[in-house]
């Protein structure tokens, strides 16, 4: 494992890197790869491989706070940092064989689709799987790249499929997290052997650390919050600055002397700092059971659920305030807060901290039936 706060150092070390290439990631639409780089050779994109296997093994607090610090600089970075070190935490129930060979190379990235869009048949000790798949932030710069396929039987399986057997579509053309590189991806009959896939719920942790006790969805709603938590505080950075010298038309003051402006930095800078503390306590609590030998329970996992809905959502609140008060500066494309309000809007559309799931966490709390698959 990594020592504490070592993961977010390295996050703030390449961070030179990720601001001088985030302007060609937008244009390129996907990530430039001396940003790829960088995030590789910080072992950012594999926070969940395990030690054994040479990985950092980061604990759930440490992979929200290394993301939140990458999309911070810049969101595209944040989120495909997200994707691949949350879908490396699948080497956890990998036949060690295969999580080795994948994961064995400090080089590789993966990433991927859990949607079940794909459809295997067995053909020896393979899987023949065709399908096609949206949302493939970052897949452009992986190795190796995953899809949900069902088998003939309707179970559910995620494959590891390697990227030479991979097209490409051209379909990202969106209005934020331009250089996410999320396009549709597909498979004709790609050949997958059966230890290179995983049945999510189902495959037991193949590793005994705590991190392969740790509910996967919370880590992925969680690494997504963290990309909003990144992007919420670049915006209030930048409104903070701003305020300093711009004088909005026809007043004497500076935003920063402007008493509306004072108050609702405050106010969004108090929410901020409250979701995020509220996020990283529940992980923290349900990591201190897991130590203990316990097991995150449906009631943990439903708050920290929660806790990252919240997040999102308020992040999302401070980054508008950012751009509304900072009046007709943050419109312009060169404008961080245009980028910063684009990304975050983008961010809350993933089903993890959709504004949907208050329906889901509620009926939980109220003792209803739900489907706890994704908890």
């Amino acid at each position: 494992m990594t020592t504490p706060g070592a993961l977010v150092a390295a996050a703030r070390r390449v961070a030179p890197v990720i601001a001088e290439h985030a302007d060609e990631g937008e244009q390129q639409r996907r990530l430039p790869a001396p940003t790829v780089q960088a995030l590789v050779d910080a072992d950012l994109m594999r926070m969940c491989v395990p030690a054994c296997y040479g990985g950092p093994e980061a604990t759930p607090m440490e992979l929200v706070e290394a993301i939140e610090a990458v999309a911070q600089i810049d969101g595209a970075a944040g989120w495909c940092t997200m994707i691949a070190s949350t879908t490396s935490s699948m080497s956890l129930f990998l036949p060690a064989q295969w999580a080795q060979q994948i994961y064995g190379d400090a080089t590789t990235v993966t990433g991927g689709v859990y949607a079940p869009n794909g459809v295997a048949q067995a053909d020896g000790d393979m899987w023949t799987v065709t399908g096609r798949w949206a949302w493939g932030s970052g897949t452009q710069h992986c190795r190796w790249i995953t899809g949900g396929a069902r088998t003939p039987d309707g179970a559910f399986h995620l494959m590891f499929m390697d990227a030479h057997d991979v097209t490409f579509h051209d379909t990202w053309h969106t209005v934020g997290m331009k250089g996410t590189g999320s396009l549709d991806f597909s498979v004709d009959a790609a050949r997958v052997p059966f230890g290179c896939s995983v049945m999510p719920g189902l495959s037991r942790p193949t590793v005994d650390i705590p991190l392969a006790a740790f509910p996967n969805f919370s880590l992925l709603a969680s690494g997504v919050a963290g990309v909003s938590l990144g992007i919420a505080r670049r915006a209030l950075d930048e409104i903070r600055d701003l305020a300093q010298g711009k004088r909005p038309l026809f007043s004497a003051k500076t935003l920063a002397q402007s008493s509306v402006v004072q108050a609702e930095l405050a106010r969004a800078e108090a929410g901020l700092q409250a979701a995020r503390a509220l996020l990283i306590g529940e992980l923290n609590d349900a990591w201190n059971a897991v130590l203990a030998g316990g097991a995150v329970e449906l009631e943990r996992r439903t708050r920290i659920r929660l806790a990252t809905v919240h997040a999102a959502e308020t992040a999302t609140k401070a980054t508008e305030m950012a751009f509304t008060w900072a009046g007709g500066s943050s419109v312009y494309q060169n404008s961080p807060l245009e980028r910063c309000w684009r990304d975050a809007h983008v961010a809350t559309q993933h089903l993890m901290v959709s504004p949907r799931m208050y329906e889901t966490l509620g009926r939980a709390m109220l003792g209803l039936d739900i489907d706890t698959v994704t908890l």
